[in-house]
């Protein structure tokens, strides 16, 4: 597959994955207020679990892969889930209490950040091409 289509359908996953963690944050940080890098880390797992399913079964659905859907998700939190997770609360701790911007408008910028790091490592190591 092209890789401008490949990164075509990343980006869409990335955005229901944007719009879910989003809405996540804002209601967990309702249900608890002042508790934001906690609501985060929990907005990013049901968004790395999310994204990954659909990573799986339509970025790269082509890539039947040398392992089973378990080792991939591992694989998925050991890199797109480490970058999302310890990038997203790095960022968004400074840009909320340094630079005092609003905590979505952070997440915002955090998660951009962390796309082009986690397109690489999804398609180099968790859903890489086999050997044919």
């Amino acid at each position: 597959m092209n890789i401008l289509i490949r990164w075509g359908k990343f980006n869409a996953v990335g955005a229901m994955g944007m719009v879910l963690q989003l809405t996540a944050l804002a209601v967990f940080e309702r249900c608890a207020p002042g508790h934001y890098l906690v609501a985060s880390a929990a907005a990013v797992e049901l968004a790395i679990l999310h994204n990954f399913v659909w990573h799986l079964h339509y970025t790269w659905r082509d890539r039947a892969g040398d392992s089973a859907p378990l080792i991939r998700l591992v694989r998925f939190h050991l890199s797109n889930g480490l970058v999302s997770m310890l990038g997203n609360l790095a960022i968004l701790r400074l840009l909320v209490q340094e630079a005092r911007l609003p905590i979505l408008v952070a997440d915002c910028i955090a998660i951009l950040c962390c796309s082009l790091i986690n397109f690489c490592l999804g398609d180099h190591w968790v859903f890489r091409a086999t050997s044919a």
